[in-house]
């Protein structure tokens, strides 16, 4: 028999994606997958990394030259603001790691120079306008209502913005009694 919400022993942590339930109705997670940036007993916060706008860099940003990318809008927090994660790891001076090979953050003058002299590949950063965020326990509810899975980071595909259903290939990656979950309409009442 099919599960609509398969046994999923992973835990939320820093570094983790939430990979939310195939039927949420909130417009800004339906299926979305969000690295989790932060996670403890304050609460939580990371990015959606699919939920992508019809925008360049440079139209946001000023100071920023046009650079080959999509944005996603990271979440209904902050949505005024520009967030970036990227592996540019030491590159960046006070940037933090928050999975292996992936950072979030930094001194954004350096990011900008480095941006300026051509010195950042497509896939070595990402942009994010707002974030997403959880008060202290609020994840923890929702995941015992089964609204999220947890799946580990792989950096190839948190980077990658050519991926159309980054969700179904990650919800895919969690194991056979997962597969069938990547089939399913965005609507329930479609068949």
């Amino acid at each position: 028999m099919l599960k609509f919400s398969p046994d999923n022993n992973i835990q939320p942590a820093r570094g983790k994606l939430l990979l939310a339930e195939p039927f949420m109705e909130d417009p800004y997670f339906r299926r979305s997958v969000v690295l989790l940036c932060e996670h403890n007993e304050e609460g939580s916060f990371g990015f959606v990394l699919n939920n992508y706008v019809d925008v360049e860099i440079d139209r946001i940003m000023d100071e920023i030259p046009p650079f080959e990318t999509r944005i996603s809008i990271g979440g209904p927090v902050k949505n005024s603001n520009l967030y970036y994660i990227h592996c540019l790891g030491d590159e960046i001076p006070e940037s933090i790691e928050v999975a292996p090979g992936i950072f979030v953050g930094g001194d954004f003058a350096v990011l900008k120079s480095l941006l300026q002299r051509g010195e950042v590949d497509f896939d070595q950063l990402r942009f994010f306008v707002g974030y997403s965020g959880w008060s202290a326990h609020q994840l923890e509810e929702e995941m015992e209502r089964k609204s999220w899975f947890v799946a580990d980071a792989d950096p190839n595909l948190v980077m990658d913005v050519s991926e159309d259903d980054l969700w179904g290939a990650i919800i895919r990656t969690l194991g056979k009694n997962f597969e069938h979950l990547a089939q399913l309409p965005r609507d329930p009442n479609l068949n």
